[in-house]
């Protein structure tokens, strides 16, 4: 469902499209030959509840896991800045002719992964600068292992290279958890038991007093934006939900860095 952030407009199409099946099933509900006999809407009762309850658990559930999964890419933003913060510390350890080289080779490394998530609907920028990066890291570990190899105290290599490890190995857990989203199937099932609960609500709605306006718009407001939130929770960086506050470190440690 990343194509609701692609044009946000669906978001109202969404809505228009409740609004419709709410009323469809209103009038479906209009049609019924006669009332129903005391006793008789027993079985109606248990599937609406059946339909009502499963679409309620796949929402909290969709709409908690979207929310962790948007904590958890929080957290490896501040992993990040932290792996990268402690690898610039530890380049005092080098000598002083060695220290100005790979001191630039990190600022541009920084500088290249702000760009890599700075429009993420840019593909050819982002992989521009993701292929950056990479090289930038490859410069890095090369500069350093010559470094600690020719240093006289074996100690350089067991303070230095584990910090630039963590900060090589971190790339790849946040592109991870970047990519970590429900298989496609469960939004399918999760807009599709949007729609039965929709034409549930509506056949409920039928009386003789007209449509319930202000329940129906209701209903569809609540049901369309919480579906978009959920989609904004998936994929930050292409929609309104965003992860600037946190890439604020990133962006702090490189202004601490020059």
């Amino acid at each position: 469902m990343q194509w609701l952030l692609d044009t946000p407009a669906l978001v109202l199409v969404l809505f228009a499209a409740l609004l419709a099946v709410l009323e469809t099933g209103r009038r479906l509900g209009l049609r019924r030959p006669v009332p129903h006999a005391a006793g008789t809407d027993r079985g109606v009762a248990a599937v609406e509840g059946a339909v009502f309850a499963l679409f309620g658990l796949l929402l909290a559930f969709t709409f908690t896991s979207a929310a962790t999964r948007y904590d958890e890419r929080r957290v490896l933003i501040a992993q990040e800045a932290n792996a990268i913060g402690t690898a610039w510390l530890r380049l005092d350890l080098l000598p002083p002719a060695q220290q100005p080289e790979l001191r630039t080779l990190m600022r541009r490394y920084v500088q290249a992964r702000l760009e890599q998530v700075a429009d993420e609907r840019d593909a050819g920028r982002t992989a521009a600068a993701a292929r950056e990066a990479a090289a930038l890291q490859a410069q890095i570990w090369a500069r350093c292992s010559q470094a600690a190899q020719a240093a006289p105290s074996p100690a350089l290599a067991s303070v230095l290279l584990p910090a630039l490890n963590d900060l090589i190995d971190i790339t790849t857990t946040r592109a991870a958890a970047a990519a970590r989203h429900p298989p496609a199937v469960i939004f399918w099932m999760l807009l599709a038991l949007s729609l039965a609960a929709t034409l549930l609500a509506g056949h409920a709605m039928a009386g003789d007093h007209g449509p319930p306006l202000l329940h129906m718009l209701a209903f569809a407001a609540v049901t369309s934006a919480t579906l978009y939130v959920i989609v904004e929770l998936e994929y930050p960086r292409l929609g309104f939900v965003r992860l600037d506050a946190t890439d604020a470190l990133l962006r702090d440690l490189l202004r601490t860095m020059q």
